[in-house]
């Protein structure tokens, strides 16, 4: 649906904000709102408390999850504040407050005034241009923080009141819509993964041909297997060592330090790896990573998630994780047992939640059991799941790209309404759930 332009327009004199309604004002945001910088201890008040990671980035929703243990001084706010994340700006993190509260000293408070409609301003800051500028004055290279004296003298675009609440009201229906659209997508996605586990755990636990004799595994989760193919403990079949706890002095341009948050249902996410001094590594603790070996994730969320290495990933160091090293049986093949229903769901689920905190080590690992075929099966086995596996992953491009249009696509719908891009005014609720 294309929505109609504002028929006078002048030059808003802000060159990223470019041409505005003419009707529209113009004014420094610390004119407009005030900061609250009311700091309340942590410990000592009843309020609830939230961190910057319970806000969704370029959403404006709060996310409900654990609290981290907190001290210290925290930020007060009450309903109608708008919150918005001064470190690392570029990730969006802006809400406005339906409760009163605390939050994380890393958060700026800022409070609208009479003139400036607070669900408006929420809009403004998640706007892609007003994020863009702030992000482009923040000072430290490690924990890049944006200041209030920056932000503060920032421009807001006025609009009379009533517009303001009508601009709100047309982008809370649309990016409802289209969180919908989101949603049905994530769900396609997770149909997919699930797909993808099926495959895989069928594949090494009952192989290729369903014609061959059956016989009991003797291990409840693994159930019947080939009969010619046998059951053993990982720790029999390769070696396990663990990776480097502590970080290295990082570097850019140095080596790839692969961590438990780069690895991610068999994969080992590029975007993510951050480098380190060479000169800073413990090479006695042997943390070099060869192609084929498998990483698993010993702690955390995602405890037992596991990768193989790629050729390319070759000399990278080990973070915190368990390196693993078949050596009785097809890397290829241990790697995609590690990611079936049978040991993660069967076995690594129960190892790792023995602790108050998810955790798996050496020995824990080493007892995990998988269904070993002879090596010439082995090898068709991990052929047909890496051809099968071609066609989930086209799939997996397509929906992970309707996806990216959407968030686009909403960014540039918030941008457009609360700089003056387009008009919303005549706009029908009802109309748009026609759309």
């Amino acid at each position: 649906m294309g929505y109609a332009q504002y028929k006078e327009l002048g030059n808003s004199g802000v060159s990223w904000l470019q041409q505005k309604p003419s009707h529209w004002r113009i004014k420094r945001l610390k004119f407009s709102t005030d900061l609250i910088n009311d700091k309340v201890s942590v410990e000592d008040s009843p309020s609830p408390y939230i961190g910057l990671e319970h806000i969704e980035s370029w959403t404006g929703r709060k996310i409900n999850g654990e609290i981290r243990n907190s001290e210290g001084l925290a930020s007060s706010f009450t309903t109608g504040d708008v919150l918005f994340g001064k470190l690392r700006p570029y990730l969006a993190k802006v809400h406005l407050a339906q409760q009163d509260g605390l939050i994380s000293s890393e958060a700026l408070v800022v409070r609208s005034k009479d003139e400036l409609h607070a669900n408006f301003l929420k809009y403004y800051m998640l706007s892609r241009d007003f994020i863009n500028v702030v992000d482009s004055s923040t000072y430290g290279s490690k924990m890049p923080r944006a200041s209030w004296d920056f932000i503060g003298n920032l421009p807001v675009l006025l609009p009379e009141v009533e517009e303001q609440k009508t601009i709100a009201r047309f982008l809370d229906f649309k990016t409802a819509q289209i969180d919908a659209l989101i949603t049905k997508q994530h769900t396609l996605l997770d149909k997919l993964a699930e797909m993808r586990t099926a495959l895989i755990s069928h594949a090494v636990t009952k192989g290729l041909d369903p014609s061959v004799p059956m016989r009991e595994s003797g291990v409840t989760w693994l159930g019947d297997i080939p009969a010619h193919w046998n059951a053993k403990r990982l720790k029999f079949v390769g070696k396990t060592r663990y990776g480097l706890g502590e970080p290295p002095q990082k570097l850019d341009g140095g080596l790839p330090f692969i961590r438990a948050t780069d690895v991610y249902r068999g994969e080992i996410d590029g975007a993510k790896v951050q480098t380190v001094d060479p000169d800073c590594v413990p090479w006695s603790r042997n943390p070099t990573l060869k192609a084929k070996d498998i990483l698993v994730v010993r702690s955390g969320a995602y405890t037992g998630d596991s990768a193989i290495v790629p050729t390319q990933w070759e000399g990278s160091i080990a973070g915190y994780d368990m390196v693993y090293t078949a050596e009785g049986a097809s890397p290829e093949y241990i790697a995609f047992n590690l990611l079936s229903k049978h040991v993660l769901n069967g076995q690594i689920y129960l190892a790792k939640n023995r602790a108050a905190q998810p955790h798996l080590n050496a020995e824990e690992l080493g007892d995990v059991v998988v269904a070993l075929p002879p090596p010439d099966e082995q090898v068709e086995i991990v052929a047909y799941i890496e051809k099968s596996m071609k066609k989930l992953v086209i799939q997996f491009e397509l929906v992970n790209g309707v996806v990216e249009r959407l968030h686009e696509y909403r960014s540039s719908l918030i941008t457009n309404a609360v700089t003056g891009k387009i008009d919303v005014r005549n706009v029908l609720l009802g109309q748009l759930s026609e759309a």
